[in-house]
């Protein structure tokens, strides 16, 4: 039975993997091209662009994907209530979005012109369009068919940034271009392939379908604002206090991280599946304990070498002034380190459907954030911004593990948890301020094999679990 579990697990770990490794990492090394083509101040404006398109998404849409999610889990929910509730709510949305924006443009409000005024509607459109289909596509278990889109996405997105920004010479429109068709072909592929237009009825009611998904979406909006406040609202901050070309570095610190982001994102998406498919408040078999210590191990040891490699890494990836990003690298690491333990302690909170709690977390979270941001941004710049970060991310993972008792009983170890977390801090440190190199790697390294060592049960327990679950 328990071997059932991992196996569910690991098939759909693989599957999205896959997905994943075609849109993120691919695009990982697609870095020197940005940063050697635009500006600091060009990417600058497109993370600004993508970060309001970020928040205003859950407030239009109510959250409305977070329900289609969380519903299409159930197998016998009306899979055509859900499509037509959905789209509904895109249409408004998208009206509110060119109403808002004409106003603006009109006013004067809007300074980027009209020719980004466009851009910015076709950048929310696709967002919300592939916010719910993929969602929408994850929740009936096609994760096949979601595996392939992304890879067909990435290929495509890859290849226009190319030549957009190569042979056309377009910039920052090319930019833009290439990372609007992209997800797109990744639509148009899971609409067909998971007949959702067959699923479509606008002209049926579902008045009851559409309250039950509002109410488990509604409070979770707070809980994407906060998400967002937590991932992208340091960037308002630095950008107020020190410009635009200051936030494209801190914005571009973030690739380096994304590598961790990856294992995070896979594991998160495949998670929700297991944690509300094979729920267990007892956790009689120890699956949900044994898989947080294999997870927050692997995390754990990642994140303390990419602290190692950081200088390395933006020498290769970072180019001219880009490569002060590196200063931040640490600290956004950790953040996405307590961001994915939060995220797998809130599986819990979707399988008993407890949206409130799992909202409460991240807004406490997000509150301690601006706080920061505002006292440490102006104290010591971006740096500030990045450390704020990873402090808030570190308050929503112990409010949630302290929270999630209520609902299930983990066995972990905390106390050396703790431990590893204050030797990453240790790592982050020497960063800063050791600058001879010799001396740096002497304390980096031995850190880093303290923290394998520490995990050392972990790693042999979990290697075998993985041969023993393969073989089975």
């Amino acid at each position: 039975m328990a071997n059932g579990k991992y196996r569910y697990l690991l098939k759909n770990v693989g599957l999205l993997t896959l997905s994943n490794f075609a849109t993120k990492l691919l695009s990982f090394f697609l870095v020197p091209l940005y940063t050697s083509v635009l500006t600091t101040g060009e990417y600058g404006t497109y993370d600004l662009f993508n970060t309001t398109v970020g928040v205003l998404l859950p407030i239009l849409t109510l959250n409305v994907q977070e329900g289609v999610l969380r519903f299409a889990l159930d197998k016998d929910y009306d899979r055509g209530a859900l499509v037509t509730v959905g789209v509904r709510y895109i249409l408004s949305s998208l009206v509110i979005v060119c109403l808002g924006l004409a106003v603006l443009c009109f006013t004067g409000l809007f300074n980027f012109g009209i020719e980004y005024a466009c851009l910015f509607v076709l950048m929310y459109f696709t967002q919300v369009v592939v916010g719910f289909v993929t969602y929408y596509v994850r929740g009936i278990a096609r994760i096949t068919d979601l595996s392939v889109s992304s890879v067909i996405a990435s290929a495509v997105t890859i290849t226009l940034n190319v030549v957009f920004l190569l042979p056309l010479h377009m910039g920052l429109i090319g930019y833009f271009l290439a990372n609007i068709i992209g997800p797109l072909t990744q639509v148009v592929y899971l609409v067909v392939r998971s007949h959702m237009c067959g699923d479509l009825h606008l002209l049926s009611n579902y008045s009851t379908q559409r309250k039950e998904v509002v109410a488990y979406s509604k409070p979770l909006i707070a809980n994407s604002i906060a998400w967002w406040v937590n991932n992208v609202s340091d960037r308002y901050i630095v950008i107020f206090f020190c410009g635009v070309a200051a936030n494209g570095i801190y914005s571009v610190a973030s690739k380096i991280p994304s590598v961790l982001n990856i294992i995070q994102s896979v594991f998160s998406q495949a998670w929700t599946l297991s944690s509300v498919k094979d729920f267990d408040s007892e956790d009689k078999d120890g699956f949900f304990s044994n898989t947080y210590a294999a997870y927050s191990c692997l995390l754990t040891i990642i994140c303390s070498g990419l602290i190692v490699a950081d200088k390395f890494l933006a020498g290769f990836l970072y180019a001219n002034e880009f490569y002060s990003a590196w200063r931040y690298v640490p600290w956004l690491t950790i953040a996405i380190l307590f961001g994915a333990l939060a995220g797998y302690l809130g599986g819990f909170f979707t399988a008993v459907r407890d949206s409130k709690e799992f909202s409460r977390s991240t807004a406490i979270g997000a509150v301690v954030n601006v706080f920061l941001n505002i006292i440490l941004v102006p104290l010591i710049g971006p740096l500030g911004a990045a450390i704020a970060t990873a402090v808030c991310y570190a308050v929503v993972w112990a409010i949630r593990l302290m929270r999630s008792r209520h609902y299930i009983q983990l066995k972990i170890n905390i106390r050396r948890d703790l431990f590893a977390y204050v030797v990453l801090g240790l790592q982050s440190s020497a960063l800063l301020f050791v600058d001879n190199l010799l001396l740096l790697y002497l304390i980096l390294g031995p850190l880093f094999l303290l923290i394998c060592f520490l995990y050392l049960c972990e790693l042999k327990t979990f290697i075998n679990k993985i041969v023993s679950t393969l073989r089975s």
